[in-house]
């Protein structure tokens, strides 16, 4: 059974942008972007998880980082010019993002927030982020996920 178009899936071809999708099975609750990676069979280092913060000037800012990887605050900081960073309450994503936590996309929000992705991703031909809702992803150019959310990348994850 094909699964239902997300708006992140309309986006894409209204700007005739190629992807694939993809789905994982999932119940009401969002599972860790590893697991996401596992059950779709892909490599975690191209699955991407998309996280909302805040700045200290009250800015929203959206970091795309590879799922098993932990945020920077302080190199998201750096990033966008701000002199610190925290995350939004999960209560605030959906009435910010449109979207529910573990569905969240860098692209389609209700509103365009300055975004960021990992600069690792430059290096890979395709990376996979949400398609919009819990079990559904699309993979795409990173060019392409840049060219729709006005985004640029920087280092923004911890240092292992």
């Amino acid at each position: 059974m094909a699964e239902a178009k997300t708006n992140v899936m309309r986006l894409l071809e209204q700007n005739k942008v190629p992807y694939t999708a993809h789905s994982y099975p999932h119940g009401k609750e969002a599972v860790d972007g590893a697991t996401v990676a596992q059950l779709t069979g892909m490599d975690p280092a191209a699955v991407f998880k998309t996280l909302v913060a805040v700045g200290a000037s009250k800015r929203n800012y959206v970091f795309v980082i590879p799922v098993a990887k932990e945020l920077d605050l302080k190199k998201a900081a750096k990033a966008v010019g701000e002199k610190s960073i925290a995350m939004i309450h999960v209560s605030e994503i959906t009435p910010l993002t449109g979207y529910v936590r573990g569905g969240c996309s860098p692209m389609g929000m209700k509103k365009r927030f300055s975004t960021v992705l990992d600069f690792s991703a430059e290096a890979l031909t395709t990376v996979t982020v949400s398609a919009g809702k819990i079990g559904s992803q699309v993979e795409l150019a990173p060019a392409d996920l840049l060219r729709l959310t006005g985004g640029s990348t920087a280092d923004l994850t911890v240092d292992a």
